[in-house]
């Protein structure tokens, strides 16, 4: 397993974790089990070394593709945000976590499933090194039979700014990669006949989660 930046950020950041947030109810409808607001939360790969990309069906392809898993309900966020946590809930979230694996997700026994909760607890402290309220997404992927992670941050706008309001207080959630496929090529088309003008509709609020983020992501891959 490779995970950049692991142990140094670590030892900075480790009064801070990821904590699950909901900005809309777009996780309830996408992932078969949603994750509450506010619950401490690690990426949840672990849960997938053994998955087949090809047998998943659309709701277990999104929740491989960006869900972060909540350690309270062991539901999935879209969105994680920078928190501060006391070294006691630390403590407290390994063993439970450890046990979830063992009982839930079939973790051969205790000690080992001990160690996979603090590492994976330990690596979700090592994204936290940004000011608490900073909110990641996160983009899953299958390359050459392993898993890799790719983080991005969102920023808050200036509040000043119009439409700076809760469901659109953050900029763009994940990375547009471009490919090296053609693009199509559209057919020209018969001139229409002018249509009469319509009264234009009202917009509708939502959140826009495929524009980009800033800089360069960290990224983990999981072998």
């Amino acid at each position: 397993m490779v995970r950049p930046r692991y142990r140094a950020a670590a030892i900075v950041t480790m009064a801070k974790l990821l904590r699950t947030l909901r900005l809309d109810l777009s996780d309830t409808f996408v992932f078969d089990r949603a994750a509450a607001p506010g619950e401490w939360a690690v990426t949840g790969s672990i849960l997938f070394r053994d998955a087949d990309p090809a047998a998943m069906g659309p709701k277990d392809r999104a929740a491989f593709r960006a869900g972060f898993l909540g350690l309270a309900s062991f539901g999935l966020s879209t969105l994680v945000e920078v928190a501060e946590i006391e070294p006691g809930q630390r403590s407290a979230l390994i063993e439970t976590f450890a046990h979830a694996l063992v009982e839930r997700f079939g973790a051969p026994n205790f000690n080992e499933a001990s160690q996979a909760a603090r590492d994976e607890i330990d690596f979700a402290a090592s994204l936290c090194d940004h000011d608490p309220g900073t909110v990641i997404a996160m983009q899953r992927t299958f390359d050459d039979s392993e898993i890799r992670e790719r983080f991005r941050t969102l920023h808050r706008r200036d509040p000043s700014l119009a439409g700076a309001d809760r469901l659109h207080a953050f900029a763009r959630a994940f990375e547009v990669v471009e490919t090296e496929e053609p693009r199509e090529t559209e057919e020209p088309q018969e001139p229409q006949e002018p249509q009469e003008p319509q009264e234009p509709q009202e917009p509708q609020e939502r959140v826009d989660m495929l524009e980009l983020m800033e800089s360069k992501p960290t990224e983990r891959t999981d072998g």
